[in-house]
């Protein structure tokens, strides 16, 4: 049996591409999702003409209407939670588990900013001149870019596209190539929430083309996008010499401090958590584990034992903890930091192998590297897997600065059962997010998102505070 096409969206019309694409499993690379399309030049410039065209009428568009194709989107993607979760599982590799997780937590984004488009504030303020009054309000950005990653590939371009959407902006949206069916799936569902054509359009493609001409493009306003922090940097520079918003969420070496006074057991499990569950393949995944020496032994034994214990396999498998790599190439990164690792003289305490399970697929065992310091490569450069350090130090205090000691500051966490260090860490950790006795990696979807330094560039992601992003601010003066 043939696989499916999957095509472009582009002003109301699914759209031939250029080529198509294969999107096939990681848990098994003889299974093939179906083929899907890439974009070349003129088909994205068509897709930045639509929505140009169509924004002026669209931004000042009734706010039910937004609301209710919002609402729809958001009540779709629950009710076929299980569907759209086995699509994610199979294509991306995270458990369906997991997978499921994601995609109602994408409908509950859409659900929020239904809600989001009906409680727009303002201010109304008396002028310091008698007789004029002054009503400050929010507009639309105008024509907002997006670009997303393939490690939650419905999650966050729901985060990006709903908020856009709810405050009257056009949306281009360019998912990432390696996991391009969880962003299908929520194009076809927008599709058919009511919105005029146009308004948001899906090109899929290579960065190199797509992406690249999305960053370009005059009638572009604001580029929103969630990747490596080298592409990050390039989007930040080429959007300023237009005078572009841009919004940048990057890489991150996120630490997990575990001081002598924590609960053993309690910090064992949020530490797997943190590093190794959706592969390890989470922006805010811990990577570091930074460990007091009274506590070190004890930890590094419990960390092994418990690790011994994960089940690697199929995504879809019930009895699957961690999934397949993404890819082959992330893969194949994984492997090369396991061995810059051991040339660097850590030493590997368990896993960081390539495992057997039947079908070919990207299987590797979890890896916990020990007896390191921070200035070694495996604790300077993001990984992107399941490959986590141990670093041994004498205090708090160390710990602190060591935590600090990086480029990167998405989420920190920290596990104690002190109230003095955990209100001084959340004080004093460099990061955007900090997590007290709670794994690093997972964030409530109506507060904001974002870091520090090299993890995050521009407005918060999330919550009310996305409407720093996707509005601009009017002030009108009026005499009376």
């Amino acid at each position: 049996m043939s696989s499916p096409k999957h095509d472009l969206f582009i002003a109301g019309q699914w759209v031939s591409g250029a080529s198509y694409q294969p999107n096939v499993n990681p848990s098994n690379h003889e299974d093939v999702l179906g083929y899907y399309a890439q974009a070349d030049l003129p088909l994205v410039e068509t897709a930045v003409a639509a929505a140009h065209q169509v924004f002026e009428s669209w931004s000042v568009s009734g706010i039910q209407q937004r609301s209710d194709a919002l609402a729809f989107i958001g009540a779709e993607l629950i009710a076929r939670q299980f569907e759209l979760g086995t699509l994610l599982a199979r294509e991306e590799g995270k458990t369906r588990k997991e997978a499921i997780a994601e995609v109602v937590r994408a409908g509950q984004i859409f659900q929020f900013f239904a809600g989001e488009c009906l409680r727009m504030t303002g201010d109304i303020l008396p002028s310091v001149r008698p007789g004029v009054s002054v009503e400050i309000s929010r507009e639309a950005v105008g024509v907002v870019g997006v670009i997303t990653p393939w490690n939650f590939p419905i999650a966050i371009p729901a985060w990006k596209i709903a908020p856009a959407l709810a405050y009257g902006n056009c949306v281009v949206f360019k998912p990432a190539d390696v996991a391009p069916g969880s962003a299908w799936a929520l194009a076809e569902i927008i599709s058919r929430s009511g919105i005029p054509a146009g308004v948001f359009n899906l090109v899929m493609g290579s960065g190199r083309v797509v992406g690249e001409c999305m960053v370009n493009h005059p009638h572009i306003s604001a580029m929103t996008f969630t990747g490596s922090t080298g592409t990050g940097m390039q989007i930040a520079q080429k959007s300023a010499a237009q005078l572009k918003k841009v919004q940048l969420e990057m890489g991150g070496k996120n630490p997990q401090v575990v001081l002598d006074d924590a609960d053993l057991q309690q910090a064992v499990e949020l530490s797997v958590n943190s590093a190794f569950f959706s592969t390890g393949q989470r922006c805010t995944a811990t990577s570091r584990f930074i460990v007091t020496e009274g506590i070190h032994d004890r930890y590094v034994a419990a960390m092994k034992e418990r690790m011994a214990q994960l089940r690697v396999g199929d995504a879809l498998a019930d009895d699957t903890d961690i999934g397949p790599v993404a890819s082959r190439s992330q893969l194949e990164q994984d492997l090369s930091y396991v061995q810059i690792g051991r040339d660097e003289g850590a030493t590997l305490a368990i896993g960081g192998t390539l495992l057997e399970r039947g079908a070919p697929g990207n299987y590797l065992a979890p890896a916990l590297f020990t007896e390191t310091h921070n200035q070694m490569r495996i604790n300077r450069e993001e990984i992107f897997g399941p490959v986590a350090t141990v670093i041994r130090v004498k205090d708090y205090e160390e710990a602190l600065a060591v935590a600090n000691d990086t480029q990167f500051g998405l989420s920190a966490g920290i596990a104690t059962t002190s109230l003095i260090y955990a209100s001084h860490f959340k004080r004093h950790s460099q990061a955007g997010m900090v997590m007290v006795n709670v794994a690093t990696a997972g964030v409530d979807y109506h507060v904001p998102f974002g870091g520090r330094k090299a993890s995050s560039y521009g407005p918060r992601e999330q919550g009310s505070y996305a409407k720093e992003f996707y509005t601009v601010v009017k002030t009108s003066y009026t005499y009376a």
